[in-house]
C-alpha cells in the first residue's frame, strides 16, 4: 500500500481480483507465490503434472516430500499457498487443458497467466482470450533465456501475431528436459510477468508497457519490442480460433494394451539428431531408418519420422502429451 504505483485502493483491488495460472512449473510455481503473497483475492491454478525430483532445481512451491509422494503439482501448491496467506482463496485443479474444457477451466477470472510448457497450451489460452477479450501474459524460458509479454485483446498484439506465421515451422523444438533450465531465469521471468499482472489486477492499465521483455541471465542480453498487431492474424483480425474449436491440436488415441499414440499433423523429425541429443538424459534409446525409441521409467516412447509417437506405460492422454512436449517438442 506505501508503493506510489498501488496504495490502498489499487491494493483493496488486489484483494477483489481473480486471476488463473495455467502450468504450475517454473515459472508458474514461481508466479503463484508471488500473487499469493502479494493480496490476489482468487487464484486457480490449473496443472495436469506431478512433482518429481528432479523439479525441484527450479520449482519453488515444492520440496522433497512432495517428491516422494508424487503428489500433483496443482494440490501440492494450493497446501503451500493457503499457508503462506490464508486470506486467498486457492484452488488448485488437476487437470489438462483443452478445447473442451477451456470454458470450464479459464472462465470466471480477470486475468491469465502462462506457466505452460508448451505452445499447443499458450495457442489455446491465447484463443479463449481473445475470443473472450479476457487479458493474459505469455511467459517462457529455456536454458538461461526467457521472454514475456502481456497481451489485451484488441488494445495489442497477441500471441498468434507475435509467432504464427505462414511457414510451417516443424522440426525439433528445445525443451527445459533436452537442454537444461537455470533457477534465476524462471524467476526472473515470473516476477516480470507477475509486475504486468499487479498493474492489471489493482487498476493501474496506464503502467503497462505492451512490449515483448526477453532476458539472457547468462549472457546478460536484455531486450525491450514492440510488437505490432498483425493485421491478418489468424485469431486477432480474422477470428479464426483453430486451438480453441480443436483443429490444430494433435489427435491423441489409444492404441493397444496400456498405450497411448500421437498423431501429429505435418511434422518431421530428424531421427539422428533427436537420437543424439536424447542420449545424454534418457535410457535404451534405440533407432532404425524408420523410428527412435527410447525409455523414461517406466515409461517407453516410440518416435517416428513424421512426428507420430506411441507411449506404452500408461492410458493417460495427458501423460502421453506431456511426455511428447518435454522430450520432443510441442
Amino acid at each position: 500500500m506505501l508503493f506510489a504505483g498501488i496504495g490502498p485502493q489499487g491494493q483493496q483491488r488486489l484483494l477483489a481480483s481473480r486471476a488463473a495460472i495455467v502450468g504450475c512449473g517454473a515459472i508458474g510455481a514461481a508466479a503463484a507465490n508471488l500473487l499469493v503473497r502479494a493480496g490476489v483475492g482468487y487464484l486457480r491454478i490449473i496443472d495436469r503434472d506431478f512433482v518429481e525430483p528432479s523439479n525441484l532445481q527450479r520449482q519453488t512451491l515444492f520440496d522433497e516430500a512432495d517428491a516422494l509422494n508424487a503428489l500433483p503439482k496443482a494440490v501440492a501448491a494450493e497446501r503451500k499457498l493457503r499457508s503462506i496467506n490464508s486470506s486467498v482463496s486457492v484452488e488448485g485443479l488437476v487437470a489438462d487443458l483443452s478445447p473442451g474444457n477451456a470454458q470450464e477451466l479459464l472462465g470466471g477470472v480477470d486475468l491469465l497467466l502462462d506457466g505452460t510448457d508448451n505452445f499447443e497450451s499458450r495457442f489455446l489460452i491465447n484463443d479463449f482470450a481473445v475470443k473472450s477479450g479476457l487479458p493474459w501474459i505469455y511467459a517462457a524460458a529455456v536454458a538461461s533465456y526467457g521472454l514475456t509479454m502481456a497481451i489485451q485483446p484488441g488494445a495489442t498484439a497477441c500471441l498468434a501475431c507475435l509467432l504464427e506465421t505462414g511457414a510451417n515451422s516443424g522440426g525439433l523444438e528445445e525443451t527445459c528436459d533436452t537442454i537444461g533450465v537455470l533457477g534465476p531465469i524462471v524467476n526472473l521471468i515470473a516476477s516480470l510477468e507477475v509486475a504486468e499482472a499487479l498493474k492489471f489486477l489493482s487498476g493501474r492499465p496506464e503502467a503497462l508497457h505492451a512490449r515483448l521483455l526477453s532476458c539472457d541471465v547468462w549472457s546478460g542480453h536484455l531486450q525491450s519490442i514492440r510488437v505490432a498487431r498483425n493485421p491478418d492474424c489468424r485469431a486477432c483480425a480474422k477470428r479464426e480460433f483453430t486451438y480453441l474449436d480443436g483443429e490444430a491440436q494433435p489427435h491423441i488415441t489409444m492404441c493397444g494394451r496400456d498405450s497411448v499414440q500421437i498423431h501429429e499433423r505435418s511434422r518431421s523429425l530428424n531421427l539422428t539428431a533427436l537420437g543424439v541429443r536424447l542420449a545424454p538424459i534418457v535410457e535404451d534409446v534405440r533407432q532404425n531408418d524408420f523410428l527412435l525409441r527410447f525409455r523414461v521409467a517406466p515409461y517407453e516412447m516410440t518416435v517416428f519420422a513424421d512426428g507420430r509417437a506411441i507411449l506404452k506405460g500408461s492410458k493417460d492422454p495427458a501423460v502421453a502429451r506431456s511426455l511428447y512436449a518435454r522430450y520432443i517438442g510441442a
